[in-house]
């Protein structure tokens, strides 16, 4: 359970843009949200992570579809309000409708799935609870995955597992206008 109040409150907005200038010059973000200005009060963290967060959102070769299916669930799973509203924005953008976001909080046996899509989220899942992937997950998952995506996906799910308990951690509170987790959702799929 997310403490009642945050733990760290976001830092103020001008100071934030002061920081994101002095770290990242030209390559600033004019964000506002409330993780980027939490995650502020950790400028090495902040910076360090930058360049894994923008590969993972914008270079890697998972297609951005399974790739917000996984962070999705896995904002699920370890129920992360904040992460699930940020990727369930995302997701839409990446082409999933809202009946698929509000899907994966019952799980890859939901019906509605296609036969990958079940294969991505259990994976996740498994990831998860055992971490690691078993075999049969690992051979279902390459027959459509090549090497470098198979190991992304698995990146994207460490990286989203650490987003999501840092958050949850933290206390970090979503924007009044961000989505949160699914009205049918309940209990952990």
């Amino acid at each position: 359970m997310n403490p009642e109040e945050p733990r760290i409150a976001p830092m103020p907005v001008e100071d934030y843009h002061r920081l994101e200038r002095e770290l990242f010059g030209a390559d600033a973000w004019s964000v506002t949200a409330h993780v980027s200005r939490t995650w502020a009060h950790a400028p090495g963290l902040m910076k360090a992570q930058r360049p894994l967060q923008e590969y993972l959102l914008d270079g890697s070769p998972l297609p951005a579809r399974d790739r917000e299916l996984a962070i999705l669930r896995t904002a699920w799973r370890l129920r992360s309000e904040y992460a699930f509203g940020q990727h369930t924005r995302m997701g839409r953008a990446a082409g999933l409708t809202a009946e698929e976001i509000e899907r994966v909080a019952a799980g890859p046996d939901a019906p509605g799935w296609t036969d990958f899509e079940v294969v991505l989220l259990r994976a996740v899942d498994e990831l998860h609870d055992d971490g690691r992937l078993s075999d049969g997950a690992w051979r279902a998952l390459a027959r459509v995955y090549d090497e470098a995506q198979l190991i992304d996906l698995i990146a994207v799910v460490g990286r989203y597992w650490t987003v999501a308990v840092t958050l949850n951690s933290l206390g970090v509170r979503p924007e009044p206008d961000l989505p949160g987790f699914p009205a049918s959702g309940s209990g952990r799929a």
